[in-house]
């Protein structure tokens, strides 16, 4: 199993290829650029992967950029929590509020919700909401790896912004410590934005968490 992260759009917002047997989940698809999309497209050929999901771990623009081509080369919906299908079908009002022209993406949407399962090759993820950031914001937790892939729930140093369609700082608050905190200090954070962290530094040091 390996976690490779890419940095795309000028919100620089990671998109992960996770490998496993060589099957491979996609999150977060925020290549933006045809370029951005042939780097994710490269690697999977490079490696040999079969991308077995395209996944989301929320809607918001930044992260859905390369949702509908990927969707299209790799012949896979695109699966996220069903209270965010509204942010990905409306994504063209999105954009237009960054300045950004933007199609709404023609894909199909597959709901996933809190204590379903995403497997590929011998990996397993637990789906678990984390809403607040946004209401349908989830993170895939790997029990096997001690990981989790948290997208915009928790940084490093820093949490969620909560001002966007829906956000709720006491959701958020509620999802960081009920549900990212007790999984222990060693799981390794990957966020949709900056460096990866560790749940046990952020309990320690992030000022939102202390």
């Amino acid at each position: 199993m390996s976690v490779k992260s890419f940095v795309f759009n000028p919100f620089t917002t990671n998109c992960f290829v996770v490998e496993s047997g060589g099957e491979a989940a996609v999150v977060d698809p925020s290549c933006m650029a045809p370029e951005e999309i042939d780097v994710v497209l490269s690697y999977l050929e490079k490696k040999s992967l079969t991308a077995k999901h395209l996944l989301l771990t929320h809607g918001h623009i930044d992260h859905i950029f390369g949702c509908a081509e990927l969707s299209r080369r790799l012949n896979l919906g695109v699966q996220l929590h069903r209270d965010d299908f509204p942010l990905v079908e409306n994504a063209s009002i999105q954009a237009s509020m960054f300045g950004l022209p933007f199609e709404n993406p023609e894909v199909e949407l597959i709901p996933i919700e809190e204590g379903d399962q995403i497997k590929f090759g011998s990996t397993v993820w637990d789906v678990v909401h984390t809403p607040g950031h946004s209401p349908g914001s989830v993170s895939f937790v790997d029990h096997a790896g001690s990981y989790v892939i948290a997208g915009d729930v928790l940084f490093a140093g820093s949490i969620g912004r909560t001002d966007l369609w829906q956000g709720s700082l006491p959701t958020l608050m509620q999802s960081i410590f009920q549900k990212i905190v007790p999984l222990g200090d060693d799981y390794v954070v990957y966020s949709g934005h900056g460096p990866k962290t560790t749940v046990g530094e952020e309990a320690r040091t992030n000022p939102f968490l202390t």
